[in-house]
């Protein structure tokens, strides 16, 4: 079993958004491991940082990545630091996984001034930037497609995915 499409990009990208839209074209169900390690940790990623540290997180991060790729067959939403770790990034090569590029300007108006992402906690606008900056190489490595996403609609984003990926109809997706 393995996810009909994996989504990655940096947090405003649209991830979540775009996969609710592709996860009912395609007939199947959403994950996102971001919320897989919330359940897991038993509280909110913003406490996992400042209670036990962005390693911690990550390892958690990385166990729930791969236990999704193992086990979901709908589509997945990785949370934008998921690609930083090497063995994740291996796990994804055998995967569609679809890159969301964003610019710097609508990833800012989509997540606002950080409330709730740790990230984010001090100068919003200079660390979203070095975060697409670091991570961009890391996304685009992973991608076996990449769709840009700045003034789109979600609705717009998931048709472009979904005629990139023309091989996996939704009758396909449910059989």
């Amino acid at each position: 079993m393995k996810p009909a499409v994996v989504l990655v990009g940096v947090m405003g990208a649209g991830k979540s958004t775009v996969g609710q839209v592709l996860a009912q074209r395609l007939e199947r169900p959403l994950r996102d491991t971001d919320e897989d390690i919330v359940a897991t940790a038993g509280k909110p990623i913003s406490d996992i940082f400042v209670d036990d540290g962005e390693d911690h997180f990550r390892a958690l991060e990385r166990a729930a990545v791969k236990a999704a790729l193992e086990t979901h067959d709908g589509v997945l939403a990785l949370g934008g630091g998921a690609i930083l770790a090497p063995e994740t990034r291996d796990l994804l090569k055998d995967h569609r996984v679809v890159y969301l590029e964003v610019g710097l300007a609508d990833a800012v108006s989509r997540v606002g001034l950080g409330a709730g992402r740790p990230l984010l906690a001090f100068n919003p606008r200079a660390t979203l930037r070095h975060l697409l900056d670091q991570r961009r190489p890391l996304y685009a490595e992973v991608a076996t497609i990449t769709v840009a996403t700045d003034g789109r609609t979600p609705e717009d984003i998931a048709d472009e995915i979904l005629k990139a990926v023309a091989d996996l109809s939704p009758r396909e997706a449910t059989g």
